[in-house]
């Protein structure tokens, strides 16, 4: 049977921490608006309370070819869905250990991300950095695959606007939201 884009395959590459996330953690975030799929424009460096945002390279399209044939050969490239689906199905989790905001952030536009929100009923909103203002202000980490520069995958718990943890590499993706229940049920509580 073909995996769909929701399954991980047993054999993907492991990501390596190559320490491009490293000056994140203790750092005020650019003030960098960015659009979000429910027609809003937010900026992590101004939301209060705690937020958790994820950021990933892309959300594939039901029935479309991967972007580069080799795509889940690269690590840290695949899981986007997964990953998403993690935290929607852990968004009530996180609210009651004081999450206030959660987003996922990538480089595609909100259109496209729109219909990955609607199709896997995201209870929270992606954000489009598709001209990678926020992501070159805040130095993530990025990739190159078939022309395009995409994030690579890390998640950020912001207070206040200062990022407090960063998780990156993230693998499996599946498993992010799980990592970000028991840092906050530990050291982030």
């Amino acid at each position: 049977m073909q995996p769909t884009y929701t399954d991980l395959p047993a054999d993907l590459p492991v990501p390596v921490d190559d320490g491009a996330a490293a000056h994140l953690a203790g750092r005020r975030l650019p003030d960098v608006s960015l659009a979000a799929t429910d027609g809003s424009r937010v900026s992590l460096a101004r939301l209060t309370g705690r937020t958790v945002a994820y950021a990933y390279p892309r959300t594939g399209e039901p029935g479309q070819p991967n972007l580069v044939p080799d795509w889940d050969a690269i690590p840290g490239a695949r899981g986007c869905t997964p990953q998403s689906c993690g935290f929607r199905d852990h968004h009530a989790d996180l609210r009651a250990r004081g999450v206030a905001h959660l987003h996922g952030l990538s480089t595609q536009t909100s259109v496209y991300q729109k219909e990955a929100a609607e199709r896997l009923h995201l209870p929270f909103t992606l954000l489009a950095d598709p001209h990678l203002a926020f992501a070159k202000a805040a130095g993530l980490p990025t990739f190159e695959a078939a022309g395009l520069t995409l994030l690579r995958r890390l998640t950020l718990v912001i207070d206040d606007g200062v990022v407090t943890k960063v998780f990156y590499p993230v693998f499996p993706p599946d498993r992010s939201a799980d990592e970000v229940i028991a840092w906050l049920d530990g050291a982030g509580a």
